[in-house]
């Protein structure tokens, strides 16, 4: 087996900066990875002598984006793929910065519990909110609204998201009162040339928690191609192309986490029914329940039956 990983051509809370307009910065994360993509196989074949057998993508969070956004514009190179907790993008919504900004007032006391619900966090997702609002929400939503929404305050983040950590995590105060539904067309026009469509050109298994309070309000990161949504509790339509669909439930946003708190482990693991391909037998939804001993971060076996 070999790896091949990239940093998405730029990185960091700054990478805003990069490109002309709204979004460039995002569009050649997914130029750079389809890049990586066709550049591995061709040195796996320089190396080895002859082309890998498989080649699959794989990626958490905006990584998992990114192999979604693979698997729909640049399938060839890829053989299948994983997402893991992948951030949901689409451009009428729901998409980051329409689940997030919610957040910020949220942690200012200027919103309830059940303006977070109405942004798509699952109920009993309560004790995450906290961290992964100071961790992850206040600052993705600053650094993304930047990128696809500069002129709603070019002040702030500005040239910089920050220099020291808590700077870099303070929110800006104009996103405790952003309206991704009421800014310019522009918005949406920067958010649609990287948006999901649902049109997955391979196989691919999508692993998302049940209650994750980071990745889009804990909503699953996928479309159908029918503009519908995917969800972990039901068994979707098959995806066009062939696409087969899995979910494994409750894996969460930073599951790290898990290894200090018991209450972050997977309660089980789900694979949902589906066709790989033409001429390929459907395969059986079924649960894998978690064990009750034993070291479950480390050397569960969720391969197994899946």
């Amino acid at each position: 087996m070999r790896l091949a990983a990239t940093d998405k051509g730029n990185s960091r809370p700054d990478f805003y900066r990069d490109g002309r307009r709204p979004g460039d910065a995002v569009a050649e994360w997914n130029e750079r990875t389809a890049q990586l993509a066709r550049a591995a196989r061709q040195v796996v074949a320089q190396r080895q002598g002859r082309a890998p057998r498989r080649t699959y993508a794989t990626g958490i969070s905006h990584g998992g984006y990114l192999t979604r956004r693979q698997l729909e514009n640049h399938p060839e190179p890829y053989d299948g793929g994983v997402d893991w907790e992948s951030a949901l993008r689409t451009e009428g919504g729901p998409n980051l910065l329409t689940s997030l900004p919610v957040t910020v007032p949220q942690q200012l006391g200027a919103a309830r519990g059940e303006d977070l619900y109405a942004a798509g966090f699952a109920r009993g997702s309560e004790f995450l909110w906290p961290y992964h609002a100071k961790a992850y929400g206040r600052l993705t939503q600053k650094i993304y609204r930047a990128e696809f929404s500069p002129s709603c305050d070019p002040a702030c983040p500005g040239p910089s998201a920050g220099g020291a950590l808590e700077e870099i995590l303070t929110p800006c105060a104009s996103d405790s009162s952003y309206d991704y539904t009421s800014r310019p067309a522009s918005v949406r026009r920067a958010v649609a040339r990287v948006a999901l469509s649902g049109r997955i050109g391979r196989p691919l298994i999508t692993l998302h928690g049940d209650l994750d309070a980071a990745a889009d309000g804990g909503r699953l990161g996928g479309v159908r191609a029918d503009g519908g949504r995917e969800r972990t509790r039901t068994v979707p339509p098959l995806l066009r192309g062939g696409g087969r669909y899995a979910c494994r439930r409750a894996v969460r946003h930073l599951a790290a986490a898990a290894a200090a708190d018991p209450a972050l482990l997977p309660l089980g693991v789900h694979g949902a029914g589906g066709v790989g391909g033409e001429g390929c037998a459907a395969a059986r939804g079924h649960t894998i329940a978690r064990p009750a001993h034993g070291d479950v971060v480390d050397t569960w076996a969720v391969d197994r039956g899946v």
